[in-house]
């Protein structure tokens, strides 16, 4: 890890396998923070809390940026090109019923996946302790030594 080390840190310290990842992707998915499992990471569409309401666990320093915007984009994509050619080429429907089966469908599923995508990344984040996402009472830095 590039993270400034304390000396009195020990490797387990360091382990990023000490936050169950698939668990905290998981709930990040489902939309709960991702250290409890109950409280609510995201208020409205896509604004993460400043902090987990039952566990109290902070959010503000997440970069989740574009990544969510990406993965619904390459998953939307990969699913309805091909679905899109199967359905022309067996079912021959007129070219606007097509369209607009299609763009129901995209439309949808790119609602539905970005929250969600955006909250298994902020988990994922939180499970590798990256971007501030230190366990304050066990001291574990996570700035960078050039102070980024």
């Amino acid at each position: 890890m590039t993270a400034t080390v304390h000396a009195d840190m020990t490797q387990t310290d360091m382990n990023p396998a000490a936050r169950d990842t698939r668990r905290a992707v998981l709930n990040g998915f489902r939309r709960r923070c991702p250290n409890c499992g109950s409280g609510p990471l995201l208020k409205g569409f896509l604004q993460v809390r400043d902090h987990c309401s039952v566990c109290r666990e902070e959010f503000s320093h997440h970069r989740a940026d574009d990544g969510p915007a990406y993965l619904t984009i390459l998953i939307v994509g990969h699913l309805m090109a091909p679905s899109m050619l199967i359905a022309f080429t067996a079912l021959r429907p007129e070219p606007l019923v097509l369209f607009t089966a299609f763009l129901i469908g995209t439309v949808g599923l790119s609602l539905y996946l970005l929250p969600r995508l955006k909250g298994a990344l902020i988990g994922f984040q939180w499970a590798r302790f990256m971007h501030g996402f230190a366990d304050a009472r066990d001291g574990r830095a996570t700035s960078l030594p050039n102070g980024r």
